[in-house]
């Protein structure tokens, strides 16, 4: 089975997240970066190139493909500053009404203008989606 190519990292996420070019989204990221270290208790970790992440789990799937991955995170892309919302975001339904203008993927929340969102709403979101990551695995 070849190794998932999205890893923790010893890169700095301080030095990653000076380099972003557009301010907003440097700002956003600042942000951002502390709201998750602030919620999570841990200390952001680069995952690849362009993911900050906090936490870790270990996952097992039933075809015996496993692996690591961040409890949460986050990474500002050319379009979106995207968030990870690792338990999926379809359990968050009646939290994500009152958010603001946003897209979705599957576990992936894309934020274009981090003003046009609710910062205590996405504050609840990502709180509520690290207790019920500790529920479902074992994080660390």
């Amino acid at each position: 089975m070849a190794a998932l190519k999205t890893r923790e990292t010893k890169a700095s996420v301080a030095a990653f997240i000076r380099q972003i070019d557009e301010d907003n989204m440097r700002k956003s990221c600042r942000e951002l970066n502390a709201l998750m270290k602030k919620i999570t208790g841990k200390q952001p970790k680069m995952w690849s190139k362009a993911m900050v992440g906090f936490g870790n789990y270990h996952y097992k799937y039933a075809s015996g493909r496993e692996g690591d991955w961040f409890v949460t995170g986050f990474s500002p892309r050319k379009r979106d500053l995207t968030v990870y919302i690792m338990p999926g975001l379809d359990r968050y339904q009646t939290l994500m009404k009152h958010l603001g203008k946003y897209r979705t993927g599957r576990s992936c929340l894309y934020i274009r203008k981090p003003e046009d969102i609710d910062w205590k709403i996405l504050a609840d979101l990502i709180a509520k989606s690290v207790r019920d990551m500790a529920k479902m695995y074992t994080c660390t």
